[in-house]
């Protein structure tokens, strides 16, 4: 007993406790905030790796685009609604279901 009272009554213990306090709870870099960068590092990395996908698709969809025509016009017709003269185009749009 008299050697933990000797201890926590050290000069340096109580100076080494304050300062893991303050570096743990009070400091910029304190755990929470380090917890809350890790996540925000790893969205963002998660993020990245999508619009990676996303690039390599649309370059391999831009080369298909260009060389084959029918191809450019089918993904004009379908993605930008685009019709040939004296054409009509209907828009058929599932009704939503209200049991959802």
């Amino acid at each position: 007993m008299k050697f933990l009272t000797k201890i926590i009554g050290n000069f340096y213990f109580i100076s080494l406790c304050l300062f893991a306090g303050w570096i743990i709870f009070f400091d910029t870099n304190d755990l929470i905030t380090q917890y809350y960068r890790q996540q925000r590092v790893k969205r963002l990395e998660s993020e990245k790796n999508f619009y990676i996908k996303k690039s390599v698709e649309i370059k391999q969809d831009r080369r298909d685009l260009a060389q084959d025509a029918e191809a450019l016009e089918k993904f004009a017709r379908e993605k930008y609604l685009l019709k040939r003269p004296k054409e009509d185009v209907f828009i058929i749009v599932p009704p939503k279901d209200s049991l959802k």
